[in-house]
């Protein structure tokens, strides 16, 4: 009989621990924290811990940047951000739609917690099955819900957090999305600029505008800035964005190239290798993809 018990213990008791990512912040500055996700795609063996989500300490209490790809992380998260200091957390910010950066907005929804995004937002549709909940573990996703933005940014808007002002710009413009908002914090003159820089990877197009995702990278290059923190990659410093600013431009003139000389899209997917970026993280999985979706654009917009 206390074999059995024994038995039905070791058993059990994994299944009554809740799933942990065991992220760990790193410090950016003396507010600013950071976890850093892996430059790779979403996997089982991630379960979305491959993007960025930063906490400010305000002084009084936090600012988060992006909740994160689970309910379990977000959670993990604020008990981190606690053991650091503990205070509650003003607001959320969600710098784009794409699930990855937001679906953590549940756990913090339930804390009570007012969430910003654009005004886009409000154009996105939930969907049966999210593309986290087909790609990581059902111990990962737990408790995950779809939870959008209550609070939303149409435009520019200052938002005071303890004594601090807070920035907040739309970009109008399909960039890496219909829905980037750009944070900027001037007293630690900091930007969050969530999809619109990658960096320690190949950025992905997805559904973006190339066009218009370099304007946006040109005016930051234009700012004055300490700290410029994306969505994915672990370079802050004002010099964060050179690898996808780099990479893009060299995309769009190797694709004006291209539809110049009257080459067919496939033609041109498998033509524009750009040797340079062979090497950087996650180049196998997106870079057709970006060639065919950046020749789209172009060519529609020629």
């Amino acid at each position: 009989m206390k074999l059995l018990l024994v038995v039905l213990n070791l058993f059990f008791i994994p299944l009554l621990l809740a799933f942990e990512y065991k992220i760990q912040p790193q410090k950016v500055s003396s507010d600013i924290y950071c976890f850093f996700g892996a430059p790779q795609a979403i996997n089982k063996d991630n379960n979305g811990n491959m993007v960025n989500s930063c906490f400010v300490d305000m002084g009084e209490s936090y600012l988060v940047i992006d909740s994160g790809p689970t309910y379990n992380y977000a959670k993990e998260a604020y008990s981190v951000m606690k053991k650091i200091k503990n205070q509650p957390i003003a607001y959320v910010i969600n710098t784009h739609a794409h699930d990855d950066h937001w679906l953590g907005n549940g756990y913090y929804k339930k804390l009570g917690i007012d969430i910003i995004g654009s005004a886009q937002f409000k154009n996105e549709a939930k969907v049966e099955v999210t593309r986290m909940q087909r790609s990581v573990t059902k111990e990962a996703y737990e408790n995950t819900t779809q939870e959008f933005p209550n609070l939303f940014v149409d435009d520019k808007q200052t938002l005071t957090i303890n004594k601090q002002k807070v920035l907040f710009s739309r970009v109008h413009d399909k960039a890496h999305s219909s829905s980037d908002l750009l944070v900027y914090i001037p007293s630690k003159s900091a930007l969050f600029a969530g999809d619109l820089v990658f960096n320690d990877r190949v950025p992905s197009l997805r559904d973006g505008n190339i066009n218009r995702w370099i304007e946006e990278l040109s005016k930051m290059k234009e700012g004055d800035y300490t700290y410029i923190i994306g969505g994915h990659g672990s370079l802050v410093s004002k010099h964060s964005i050179d690898i996808t600013y780099e990479y893009l431009v060299t995309l769009k003139e190797e694709l004006e190239n291209a539809l110049d000389e009257g080459m067919e899209i496939d033609d041109a997917i498998n033509a524009i290798v750009m040797k340079k970026f062979k090497d950087i993280a996650m180049y196998d999985v997106l870079h057709r993809q970006n060639v065919e979706t950046a020749y789209r654009t172009l060519e529609w917009e020629q």
